[in-house]
């Protein structure tokens, strides 16, 4: 490559836009504040696309997948081969995300960077064979350097897709067994935050199944320790190419003046990853829900997040990004299409 393209500056907020749409608020026929958190992040969407009354008509939905050889530890309820079996439900219409994208009328992209399925060629499906998944990260790097910017390119090269499409909204989905573990492992040496705290069921491990998971990640964590004050190489150490994928497609957002709606646990530590590379795309990122994955909680408190929604869901596909755009859509609504007092002739509350 042929510069840290990442580390590029972030656009910043259209202030202007942002202070006229805050002025708005006060002009509606409601008492101020009354709409809560919908009137903050309509502001904040007015501030991000540059203009008064935002709007979200347009939606990208891309979903990134790869599987992880960290599976070899028993560390998945689930075999690999539903990794690539998914990709298979996702553009046939089946699985949650896309009944979801034909619901919002959103365009779904469907990115392959490597599974551990052989011959994979599935219509719909972009497959980019980055490797056929990661390695074992118990036992080295869960990728090269050259694997790990291939796959930030892979997010970036996404994203303008999107932008050509004339995207006013980004999210970004993930598909990989054994990704919690990457996430988690992931999170913990960025967070310098114990195992313990962070380690979940992921796809629906028992006890003794989430105890052998915490086991695998404390190995990960001795071998890779003398790299976790650098984020790129913890990156590409402890995560996955869809993460990866995920934080290059969150930073080029930013860089291009996207909006991004960042979906769960896994969806939150590639968020993570992003603003540790590039503080700059923080204010690009909105956070669609808290999920039931215990790491989740600790990641969000890092960034400084409120999600929109808490639904106790665990499904990952950018599934709880996506049921938050209704809200997201209506905020928008009610910020552009209620009248002011002015313009209702109802007498405002005295200065």
């Amino acid at each position: 490559m042929n510069h840290r393209w990442w580390l590029d500056p972030c656009k910043s907020l259209d202030t202007q836009a942002l202070e006229q749409a805050a002025a708005r608020q006060q002009q509606l026929t409601k008492p101020a504040g009354s709409l809560g958190r919908l009137e903050s992040v309509a502001v904040q969407l007015a501030g991000l696309q540059g203009q008064v009354t935002p709007s979200l008509d347009r939606l990208w939905i891309a979903i990134f997948a790869g599987d992880h050889g960290v599976v070899a530890e028993g560390v998945s309820a689930y075999p690999q081969e539903v990794t690539g079996q998914m990709l298979l439900n996702f553009v046939s219409g089946g699985a949650a995300i896309s009944v979801l994208a034909r619901q919002l009328g959103a365009a779904l992209e469907v990115v392959d960077l490597g599974t551990v399925t052989p011959s994979l060629d599935l219509p719909g499906v972009r497959h980019l064979q980055v490797g056929p998944g990661t390695a074992n990260f118990v036992q080295g790097p869960a990728m090269t350097v050259t694997q790990g910017e291939q796959a930030l390119q892979a997010g970036r090269d996404s994203v303008a897709r999107a932008t050509a499409s004339g995207t006013q909204l980004f999210i970004g989905g993930e598909m990989g067994i054994g990704n919690t573990t990457a996430a988690s492992a992931l999170a913990c040496a960025l967070l310098d935050c114990p195992v313990a705290h962070l380690v979940g069921p992921g796809t629906g491990l028992d006890a003794a199944g989430v105890s052998r998971k915490a086991q695998v990640i404390e190995r990960a964590l001795t071998l890779h320790r003398a790299q976790s004050s650098d984020p790129l190489q913890t990156l590409f150490n402890l995560g996955g190419f869809e993460i990866a994928a995920l934080a290059g497609a969150y930073l080029a957002c930013a860089q291009q003046g996207i909006a991004v709606l960042v979906d769960g646990f896994i969806c939150s530590v590639a968020a993570l990853v992003a603003v540790r590379l590039n503080p700059g795309c923080r204010p690009w990122l909105l956070f669609g829900h808290r999920g039931a994955e215990p790491g989740h909680r600790h990641v969000l408190e890092t960034l400084g997040a409120e999600p929109l929604l808490d639904l106790g869901l665990r499904l990952g596909e950018g599934s709880g990004a996506a049921l938050a755009v209704p809200l997201l859509r209506l905020a928008c609504d009610l910020h552009g299409q209620m009248a002011t007092f002015a313009e209702a002739a109802v007498a405002d509350r005295p200065a």
